[in-house]
């Protein structure tokens, strides 16, 4: 009997997980990861994160350009009022297993809260702007109450005044933060807001081509963000951080000692930077002035150490990970809540990328290389 044919694998053909294949046209994002460059519509992140806010980015994403007074002003009054969760979405957070990955909740919840907006499968643009505004208010509301709920406490109702940094972490604990922690919030949430077309943006595109629901996109993004690969770093940096802290191991001990063993050392390098993440930079000064605020200059101290050896050692920088990861845990929020942050900033990113999408809609179908086996017979 004569073996069966294969089939071309084409592995010359066709990139390893789609690595530099140009899927789609957008205008949204820009990135040249050799040269360092994140644009957002024209903007540079370091611009947008020092001289704008989340909601003005916001703006920027969904509208193509920043907002006047007028805008601005009516795009927060907006947000404020929406910021409402039903009770049953919170019912259900209350109602989870101990122990449960909150990332896991939270697409749990955003799914959910489709079963309560009447417009969820309206896919008129007015309708799917109002869901990309609910969602965008709403996100953080349910972060902040499944974070109280795994401290045994009850969720603090959201304001209806104040930015998203601010009533987040008011919501958080029930009191005023101070001016510099609603600063560093805000310039990770522009920081994170977008990214191109990466995993989850990807995912979310995908799902909506489909013409399904903007809550399925975004729960969709949120399952592709949970992944290890994807938006899980700044947990394991601020983990061994924490380990390295309470070990009191010398830094650079620390950072010899993991490379001598093979070892990576969380938040350096980038899939898509080759030279400084240009977000770094821009939290590094964040996380040096929040250390000043809280009198935690040790965390600036460790982090610089780390930064010095692995850069002289290894020649990487550290990412956007790296100095959010001890910016989160000053701003007093657990580590497994770090990806979540991360979806309460994509969430404008994502959604603008849904909503361009179906502006000139087109089915995403790529084809796959075959590499099994051919002219197999069933043997009776």
């Amino acid at each position: 009997m004569n073996s069966p044919k294969i089939a071309p694998a084409g592995q010359d053909r066709h990139a390893k997980g789609l690595a530099g294949v140009i899927a789609l046209n957008s205008s949204i994002c820009f990135l040249d990861g050799r040269k360092g460059i994140l644009v957002y519509r024209g903007y540079r992140i370091e611009d947008l994160a020092t001289n704008s806010t989340f909601e003005d980015v916001a703006h920027l994403l969904w509208h193509g350009h920043l907002p006047n007074e007028a805008e601005r002003t009516g795009l927060c009054d907006q947000l404020t009022s929406l910021r409402d969760v039903p009770e049953a979405v919170l019912d259900m957070l209350r109602g989870l297993p101990s122990g449960n990955n909150p990332t896991g909740a939270l697409r749990t919840a955003v799914s959910m809260l489709a079963h309560y907006d009447p417009e969820a499968d309206d896919m008129s643009s007015e309708a799917n702007y109002r869901k990309t505004l609910r969602l965008t208010a709403q996100i953080p509301v349910l972060i902040a109450a499944f974070a109280r709920l795994n401290q045994g406490k009850e969720p603090v109702a959201p304001r209806t005044t104040g930015n998203t940094a601010r009533n987040f972490l008011y919501m958080l604990t029930g009191e005023e933060p101070g001016p510099c922690a609603v600063e560093a919030l805000d310039a990770a949430l522009v920081l994170h807001a977008e990214h191109g077309l990466n995993a989850s943006t990807f995912t979310a595109r995908v799902i909506g081509a489909t013409l399904s629901d903007l809550y399925s996109a975004i729960t969709g993004g949120i399952g592709a963000l949970k992944g290890a690969l994807h938006g899980g770093a700044n947990t394991r940096v601020m983990l061994m951080l924490l380990e390295l802290h309470k070990s009191g191991e010398d830094p650079e001990a620390f950072v010899r000692r993991k490379l001598a063993a093979k070892e990576r050392i969380m938040g350096f390098g980038h899939r898509v930077y080759k030279t400084l993440d240009p977000r770094a930079n821009v939290l590094r000064q964040m996380l040096l002035e929040l250390g000043r605020e809280q009198d935690a200059m040790h965390w600036v101290d460790l982090c610089c150490t780390l930064t010095q050896v692995v850069e002289e050692e290894k020649g990487i920088n550290a990412n956007v990970d790296f100095y959010s990861a001890p910016i989160y845990h000053l701003l007093g929020i657990d580590a497994n809540f770090f990806t979540s942050l991360f979806v309460m900033g994509r969430i404008t990113g994502w959604t603008a990328h849904v909503l361009e999408q179906w502006g000139d809609n087109r089915l995403i179908r790529p084809r796959a290389a075959y590499t099994g086996p051919m002219g197999l017979k069933v043997n009776r």
